[in-house]
């Protein structure tokens, strides 16, 4: 399944709210149409949610009847602002913006027919980029996979959390195309269950073993000696190397060190936010209640009982054991080999 495409002047979001059951996508002929399907997660994994605000700013421009250079440029920075504030967490959704709006600020001058036709070979770039780049994300993770290796993932990284191939289960997908015979563990990752819902169905598709299991049962899972390392995406990664991922990742990191498990993140150059000294100065988000007291629209809780619902948590730099990039593995001390890699 693509997870967006983009078609004679419409694009088109493969609906994540609603898989596996159906498979069905959003037309979206303007940019709220945009924002709102990346604030209700129906496109939803940081490089994907960049890719799309890309498009989305693209409807924007479309949509716009200013032809004064000054006047278009500030409309499409206001269209740019409403699109950022869908999501805090994710860095790939700001650098697309504002990639974007660089390249429209080069050609401020030519009309507005030549300015998006501009912007939309650039929203191209961007997409094809990451699907690029996750492939040789997979290429540079082999190294890591060893022969028959038990993997457990947390959440949905893979291609309907990108453009195509994804992060962390792209890196599977690689050692699985290179004949490793590995497997996979997915947590089923609560509140939304996209690793029940998403990669379960994903690892599926792409005939790689997997086995569901609840966020509460990876500890026993390493404990029995069932798995040898643990790969996960990111949403934004500080200087430093401290990482933002779903909500459990953190808990995750820390059973992989105390039972000895490797645990590497996978992720765009792009991810890395290197205006972050450290993992405390990324902003997360909350979301709704509901997404907690209830689930498939009946309610679990009972009513009036307080919820937390961060949507993301921070893992220290210190348990991560590399971070696996589109321009090679970084190592630590990270604050070093991403100062480098820049």
């Amino acid at each position: 399944m693509e997870t967006m495409k983009w078609e004679n002047g419409e694009f088109y979001l493969l609906d994540q709210t609603k898989l596996p059951g159906q498979a069905e996508y959003i037309c979206c002929r303007d940019y709220k149409t945009v924002a709102e399907a990346i604030k209700r997660l129906s496109v939803r994994g940081a490089p994907a949610i960049g890719a799309a605000a890309a498009y989305g700013l693209v409807l924007g421009a479309m949509g716009l009847n200013e032809e004064e250079p000054r006047s278009f440029l500030a409309g499409l920075e206001s269209v740019a602002k409403y699109l950022s504030a869908t999501r805090p967490t994710a860095v790939n959704l700001n650098w697309a913006l504002e990639r974007m709006l660089n390249r429209v600020r080069f050609d401020a001058s030519k009309a507005p027919e030549e300015i998006i036709e501009i912007m939309i070979r650039e929203a191209d770039s961007i997409f094809r980029e990451d699907l690029e780049g996750n492939r040789k994300m997979g290429y540079f993770g082999l190294d890591l996979i060893p022969q028959g290796a038990r993997i457990l993932t947390h959440c949905n990284a893979g291609a309907l959390a990108t453009a195509g191939y994804g992060t962390a289960l792209g890196v599977v997908r690689a050692a699985h195309e290179a004949g490793k015979k590995v497997s996979v563990y997915a947590d089923e990752t609560r509140p939304l269950l996209q690793g029940a819902r998403l990669t379960a169905w994903e690892m599926l598709q792409a005939n790689i073993p997997v086995t569901l299991i609840t966020d509460n049962m990876a500890g026993y899972l390493m404990s029995r000696g069932m798995v040898d390392l643990v790969v996960v995406g990111s949403d934004r990664i500080a200087s430093n190397g401290d990482v933002a991922n779903k909500i459990g990742t953190y808990g995750v990191a820390v059973l992989a060190r105390e039972h000895g498990i490797p645990f590497y993140v996978a992720a765009p150059f792009s991810t890395i936010d290197i205006s972050l000294e450290s993992g405390n100065q990324i902003p997360i988000e909350e979301r709704s209640h509901e997404e907690v007291t209830c689930l498939g629209g009946v309610r679990l809780a009972p009513e009036g009982v307080l919820v937390w619902n961060p949507a993301f948590d921070v893992t220290p730099a210190r348990l991560v054991s590399a971070i696996i990039t589109e321009r090679g593995v970084l190592r630590s001390p990270y604050d070093r080999s991403i100062k480098e890699l820049y």
